[in-house]
């Protein structure tokens, strides 16, 4: 039997339990982030309408709320647009979801789903060069256990451009070495993807594994055998990349992050001449369209094609515009 419209807090546990996690089966991640925009929103709220969420109707959180809740987090919580807008589309999955409960709210509901995203600065993405991949590379102390372990994890890192998510997750299970080398994942939208290793790291990870813990179905885990959190891989990450700032100065200017690993496994791709379609199914894009990034980025393969062009010449000038209004405009 289908809920009242009206009660909210139903509406928002169904949502979760049977749209997310049962119907969509979407990932932690995506259930923590969703969690998140929602505790916001209703801590938000409670204030604004000063009463528990756990009574508030569907009516109660209208565009207007919303919009002002938006503004809050921009201005009060100094969030990005990015960040706005990952909000913002939590809230439209939500309200969409109760637009098949509760036609009668239809008008609101659509008035919610009409808010618009924000338009953001796209800046071009970060990666390494191949001196810097190969600097941060030797930087782990492999006499150590946990130096081993960083090698082996930035290795793995910049050969299969996976997801940090991805990376974290792995277990010995997921690694498939014989006649063919690869890595399974889980990706984004519960697909799933085989991803190639190359003869050398195929032969290091084998390495790592047979001196792993043998209890341990974790591939790369903590020092206390738990599975690494986004915040230690940053850190390992800090620490090798300052210490291969040393004999790589160009790493000094750079802050290396586990997203751009993945970029710059895509732009050794890219590079080396391979599709973006071929790309994209390596890095598990949903679109091809995702993959443009890379080309915008790619100095070298622009410069490429600068060379083989003969660009027309012109002469230095100065424009001097013979009406006092376009002087005008001119000056804005």
């Amino acid at each position: 039997m289908r809920q009242s419209s009206t009660n909210f807090a139903k509406l928002l546990e169904n949502f979760f339990i049977q749209r997310l996690m049962k119907q969509r089966q979407v990932s932690p991640h995506t259930i923590s982030s969703y969690r998140d925009t929602f505790r916001l929103l209703l801590q938000y709220s409670q204030k604004r309408l000063n009463k528990s969420p756990s009574k508030f109707e569907l009516s109660d959180i209208d565009a207007s709320l919303i919009s002002s809740f938006l503004e809050h987090m921009e201005k009060d919580r100094k969030i990005s647009a990015s960040s706005r807008n990952a909000r913002l589309a939590a809230i439209r999955s939500f309200f969409r979801y109760a637009a098949l409960e509760s036609p009668a709210e239809s008008a609101q509901i659509q008035q919610v789903l009409a808010i618009p995203s924000k338009r953001q600065d796209r800046p071009m993405i970060g990666f390494l060069t191949r001196d810097e991949i190969k600097a941060i590379l030797a930087a782990p102390d492999q006499n150590t256990w946990s130096g081993r372990r960083d090698h082996v994890f930035l290795l793995v890192a910049l050969q299969t451009g996976l997801r940090l998510s991805e990376l974290i997750s792995l277990e010995h299970t997921d690694i498939v070495l014989g006649a063919s080398n690869y890595i399974r994942v889980i990706g984004k939208g519960r697909k799933q993807r085989a991803t190639p290793l190359t003869k050398d790291t195929a032969k290091i990870l084998k390495k790592w594994m047979e001196d792993s813990d043998a209890e341990s179905v974790i591939l790369f885990p903590s020092t206390r055998g738990n599975r690494l959190s986004p915040d230690a891989v940053q850190c390992l990450l800090s620490k090798h990349a300052l210490a291969a700032s040393r004999v790589c100065p160009s790493l000094k200017e750079k802050r290396v992050t586990p997203h751009m690993m993945r970029h710059s496994c895509a732009m050794e791709l890219l590079q080396a001449g391979i599709d973006r379609s071929m790309i994209a199914l390596w890095l598990g894009h949903e679109s091809v369209e995702t993959t443009q990034i890379y080309l915008h980025a790619n100095l070298t393969l622009k410069e490429a094609i600068l060379a083989k062009t003969q660009m027309v010449k012109g002469k230095h000038g100065r424009f001097k515009p013979d009406d006092k209004l376009l002087a005008f405009l001119n000056s804005l």
